[in-house]
C-alpha cells in the first residue's frame, strides 16, 4: 500500500511551536512508527493519520469528511456490528472515564478480518477542556490466532482419552491431562515434577534411555509398543509417540508423549488369535464366503472332512460341496443370510472331493463389515456321520426290540402250532436281514434224511415245492443232529458245502444263497424239534448279534411249541371229556324221563302213607338229577358254541311278576321281598334263558341262606338298561371265592354239605354275556350275597316331563 502524506488539514492539528515538542521531530516519529495512530476532532472527524494506520485499514480516508474511524465496517469480539455511538472514539468524546483500551473487529476493503486493541486517549487544551482524542491501534490478530490455537490444542489435550504428557530432558514431567490420569491413576499433582520412570516398570527401565536418546537426536518415535505401570502396580500395554519440544530458538528442551492404551487391542488380538487356534484346530468345517457363496476361508476341519485343501477351496463357489438334488438349499440358505437370519443346525448332505455324500449339520449366520452391512456368511458344517449312524442303529434296535417283545409277547399267548412257527420265521427273517427264511422240521422220512418245510418267509412256496427237501448233509447235521448254530459268510468256500450227490453244491433253480445262518429249535426235553434256516445272495450279511437274537426267539419259539403240543393235547383231552359228558348226559336223559313217568303212574295209584311219602321223595330226587343233568347239557353246549338263543320282545317287569308269585307258592321256608316299580322294562332275549338265570339266583339265594328266611328281588330301570338285583342273608363269600365263583365247577369250601356241581352261576353268567350284559356280586363273610346283573333295554325309558318325539 501507498504511504500516506498528512494534507495541510492534518498538519494544522499538529501542536504548535513552544509545545515542547518539536514540530519535525514529532512528525517525524509518527510517520516512522510501525504503531498505527490517527486523530479526531471535537466532531469525530479524522483529522490525521500515519502511514501504519491506512496500512492497517487497507484504505485512505479523507480527512476532514470521515468519522470515528478510516474502516468502514466495525465489530464487536462476539462479531455484532458497533454502531457510531459505541465505538471508542465517541465513548471517549462523550467523557466515558471507563473508555479504555478495547478489542475491536474490522473488515477491511479486501474483506479480510483483523483483531485490533482500540487505545483513545483525549486530547484537551489548556483548560482541560476536550478538543479531540489520539487513538494508538495495535494489531493482536496474530495473537489471537495463536491464543485461540493454544486454546483449541488444551481442549483437544484435555479431551483425549489418550495420555498427553510433556517432559523435559530430565525425564521430569511437566505437563498431566486428564487422558494420563485416566489411564495411570494419578492426579496432575501427585506427578508433576516426578520423573517418568514413576510410570516405567524396572524390566522395561531401558526404554527412557532409549527414547531420550532419539529426542536429543531431533528424532520422532511413531507406535512404540510397550508396558507402563499404573498407580496401584497393575501393568498395561500402551502404545507411545513421542516427539521433540523446542524452544522459539529451535532448541530441543523436552518431549511430547502420547500414550494410549492398547489393552483392549490385545485383548482382541488374544481373542482373535484365540479364535484363529480354535478354528484351525477345529474337526468341524469352518467356512466362510462372500453374498454370491464364493469361499473367502476354509480350516483344517473343512479340508478333513471334505477333502478339498485351502488352495483348492478358496475363490471357489461353495456348490463345489453341494450334491446336485441340493443346490437349491443354496438359494435358500443365502436369502436368508441377506435377510439377516441365522441358520442352526440344518440337517443336510455335503459332497466330499471324492464324490460320497456326507451327512452335516450347517450352521450359518451372517458376517457384516463395521458399518453393519452384511456382507457375506460363516459357516459351520459338522459332519454328523457317527451320529446318522448311530441314530439309525439306535432305530434299528428299536424295531428289532419292537419286533422280539411283539414276537415273544405273541409266541406266549399264542397257543396255535402255526401261528407260533410263522410269526417266528417271519420276525427272524426280518431282524437277521436275511433274503428269505425257513422253519424246517426235524422229520425222519423212511429212508432217515428227510426234513419237513413248515413255514417259510421272503420267498414263494412253490420254490421249495418243486424241489426236493433239503437233507442230512454235512452242511445241515450239525444243526439238526449236532444241535450246533451255523453262520457262515460265504457258504460256497464252506467245506462242507457241496460234498453229498447227487447235487454238488446248490440245485437249478434253487434260491441263491451265499450268507448263511442256521439255528436249532430244542425243546425242553433236549431233542431238536427243527431249525431256522436263513439265505442271503450277498456275503458277509449275518454278525454275531443276528445270531443272539435268533437264538434267544428260537429259545422262545421251543417252549411256546412244547407249550402248543401240550395244549393240543389237552385240548383233545378236552374234547374227549365234552364228547363224553354231552354224550352221558343225553343218555340219561332217556332212563330219567323213563323212571319219572313210571313214578307219576304209581302217584295216581291208590297206595298207603309211606308208599305215597316213598314215592314224593323219588319224585323230588328225579327232578334234582334231571336238573343236573341238563346243566350238564348246557354246559357241554357253551362249550361247543352250540348253545341255542330264540330271541323275542317281551316286559322283564311282567316276567318277574310270574317269577316271584311261583316262588311264593313253591317255597314253604323263605319269604320273598320284592320291589319291581311301575315302568315297563322292555328288552329283546330269549325269555326262557333270562328266567333260568333268574331262577338259578333265587334257587342259590335259598340254598346257600340255611339260617335266614328273607329273599330280596328288585328291578330298576335305568334310561338304557333294565338292572335286577337278588339277595339273600345267607352264608356269604370271602374275597377269594368270588374272584373264582363264576367258573365251572367251583365250589367253595363254605358250601360243603349244600348238593350242586357248580355249574349254576357259570351258566347265569354266559346266559347274561351273550345278552350283552353284565353280571358282579356283592357279598360279606357271614353277612350274605348281593347279586346284580344288566340288560340293555329295546327302548330308552323316557323319563317323566320328557316329550314324545
Amino acid at each position: 500500500m501507498k504511504s500516506v502524506v498528512p494534507s495541510e488539514a492534518s498538519q494544522k492539528s499538529f501542536p504548535e511551536p513552544g509545545s515542547g515538542i518539536p514540530e519535525i521531530n514529532f512528525r517525524q516519529i509518527s510517520e516512522e512508527s510501525p504503531v498505527a495512530i490517527y486523530t479526531c476532532d471535537i466532531n469525530g472527524m479524522i483529522t490525521y493519520y500515519n502511514r501504519a494506520a491506512a496500512n492497517l485499514w487497507g484504505r485512505s480516508p479523507e480527512l476532514g469528511t470521515e468519522r470515528w474511524s478510516g474502516c468502514k465496517k466495525i465489530f464487536f469480539p462476539d462479531g455484532k456490528p458497533v454502531s457510531p455511538e459505541e465505538c471508542p472514539v465517541a465513548n471517549t468524546l462523550k467523557g466515558d472515564v471507563s473508555a479504555g483500551k478495547q478489542e475491536i473487529l474490522i473488515q477491511r476493503p479486501d474483506g479480510s478480518v483483523k483483531n485490533l486493541m482500540v487505545h483513545p486517549k483525549p486530547l484537551q487544551d489548556s483548560s482541560q477542556k476536550i478538543t479531540g482524542v489520539h487513538v494508538t491501534l495495535i494489531d493482536i490478530s496474530e495473537q489471537q490466532t495463536q491464543h485461540v490455537r493454544q486454546e483449541t490444542l488444551s481442549a483437544i489435550v484435555e479431551s483425549s482419552d489418550d495420555a498427553i504428557i510433556s517432559k523435559d530432558l530430565n525425564s521430569r514431567i511437566t505437563s498431566w491431562n486428564s487422558g494420563a490420569e485416566r489411564i495411570f491413576g494419578y492426579k496432575e499433582s501427585e506427578v508433576l515434577g516426578k520423573s517418568i520412570m514413576l510410570l516405567i516398570p524396572d524390566s522395561r527401565l531401558h526404554d527412557e534411555d532409549l527414547i531420550l536418546k532419539n529426542i536429543r537426536n531431533g528424532r520422532r518415535i511413531h507406535h512404540f509398543e510397550t508396558i507402563r505401570k499404573t498407580k496401584n502396580g497393575k501393568e498395561i500395554p500402551v502404545s507411545l509417540s513421542i516427539s521433540p519440544v523446542k524452544d522459539k530458538q529451535g532448541k530441543i528442551i523436552g518431549a511430547s508423549k502420547i500414550a494410549r492404551d492398547v489393552s483392549y487391542r490385545w485383548e482382541v488380538e488374544e481373542k482373535q488369535a484365540m479364535l484363529s487356534a480354535i478354528v484351525e484346530s477345529s474337526d468341524d468345517a469352518i467356512v466362510s464366503k462372500d453374498l454370491h457363496g464364493n469361499i473367502m476361508s476354509w480350516n483344517f476341519g473343512a479340508e478333513k472332512i471334505f477333502g478339498y485343501t485351502e488352495e483348492e477351496a478358496i475363490g471357489e463357489n461353495i456348490t463345489l460341496l453341494i450334491p446336485k438334488s441340493r443346490l437349491a438349499e443354496e438359494k435358500t440358505i443365502l436369502t436368508k443370510i441377506r435377510n439377516g437370519e441365522k441358520i442352526d443346525h440344518f440337517e443336510t448332505v455335503r459332497r466330499h472331493k471324492t464324490g460320497r455324500n456326507i451327512p452335516v449339520s450347517l450352521t450359518v449366520s451372517p458376517i457384516k463389515d463395521q458399518q453393519g452391512n452384511i456382507i457375506g456368511a460363516s459357516k459351520v458344517a459338522r459332519d454328523i456321520s457317527a451320529q446318522v449312524k448311530a441314530k439309525t442303529e439306535i432305530e434299528k434296535h428299536t424295531r428289532n426290540l419292537e419286533i422280539i417283545n411283539s414276537v415273544g409277547k405273541s409266541i406266549s399267548e399264542n397257543l396255535d402250532l402255526q401261528g407260533i412257527l410263522q410269526k417266528v420265521t417271519d420276525a427272524t427273517t426280518k431282524l437277521a436281514g436275511a433274503a428269505f427264511g425257513a422253519f424246517f422240521y426235524n422229520n425222519v422220512d423212511e429212508e432217515g434224511e428227510s426234513f419237513r418245510l413248515f413255514t417259510l418267509s421272503g420267498a414263494p412256496r412253490e420254490i421249495f415245492d418243486n424241489m426236493g427237501m433239503p437233507r442230512h448233509t454235512s452242511v445241515f447235521k450239525p444243526t439238526f443232529a449236532g444241535k450246533e448254530v451255523i453262520r457262515v459268510d460265504d457258504i460256497r468256500k464252506d467245506p462242507r458245502y457241496g460234498k453229498n450227490l447227487p447235487n454238488r453244491g446248490m440245485p437249478s433253480g434253487h434260491l441263491s444263497v451265499v450268507s448263511y445262518l442256521a439255528v436249532p429249535v430244542i425243546s425242553k426235553s433236549g431233542t431238536v424239534i427243527g431249525g431256522l434256516l436263513f439265505g442271503h445272495p450277498d456275503s458277509g450279511m449275518f454278525k454275531l448279534e443276528h445270531e443272539e437274537m435268533v437264538v434267544n426267539i428260537a429259545a422262545q419259539a421251543a417252549i411256546s411249541l412244547d407249550n402248543s403240543r401240550l395244549f393240543e393235547q389237552v385240548k383233545s383231552l378236552s374234547d374227549k371229556k365234552d364228547e363224553f359228558i354231552a354224550l352221558a348226559s343225553h343218555e340219561l336223559k332217556t332212563p330219567l324221563t323213563t323212571i319219572k313217568g313210571y313214578l307219576q303212574v304209581l302217584s295216581k295209584i291208590e297206595k298207603d302213607q309211606m308208599s305215597e311219602l316213598f314215592l314224593n321223595k323219588s319224585l323230588y330226587q328225579v327232578d334234582k338229577l334231571n336238573s343236573l343233568v341238563e346243566d350238564l347239557l348246557n354246559m357241554s353246549r357253551v362249550e361247543a358254541g352250540k348253545l341255542e338263543f330264540n330271541l323275542e320282545v317281551f316286559d322283564l317287569r311282567e316276567m318277574l311278576l310270574d317269577i316271584a308269585e311261583t316262588f311264593i307258592y313253591s317255597t314253604k321256608n323263605h319269604k320273598l321281598f320284592y320291589d319291581f316299580g311301575n315302568v315297563p322294562a322292555i328288552i329283546e332275549g330269549d325269555k326262557q334263558r333270562i328266567e333260568q338265570a333268574i331262577t338259578n339266583l333265587m334257587n342259590n339265594a335259598v340254598k346257600y341262606s340255611p339260617g335266614a328266611d328273607k329273599v330280596y328281588l328288585n328291578l330298576k330301570v335305568d334310561p338304557q338298561s333294565a338292572v335286577i338285583s337278588v339277595r339273600d342273608e345267607g352264608i356269604g363269600l370271602n374275597e377269594e371265592q368270588q374272584r373264582h365263583l363264576f367258573t365251572r365247577f367251583y365250589r367253595a369250601e363254605s358250601t360243603k354239605g349244600i348238593s350242586g356241581l357248580g355249574l349254576g352261576l357259570y351258566l347265569t353268567r354266559e346266559i347274561i354275556d351273550r345278552h350283552h350284559g353284565k353280571i358282579s356280586v356283592k357279598s360279606k363273610e357271614g353277612e350274605g350275597s348281593e347279586f346284580l346283573f344288566d340288560l340293555p333295554l329295546k327302548e330308552p325309558v323316557q323319563r317323566a316331563g320328557e316329550a314324545a318325539e
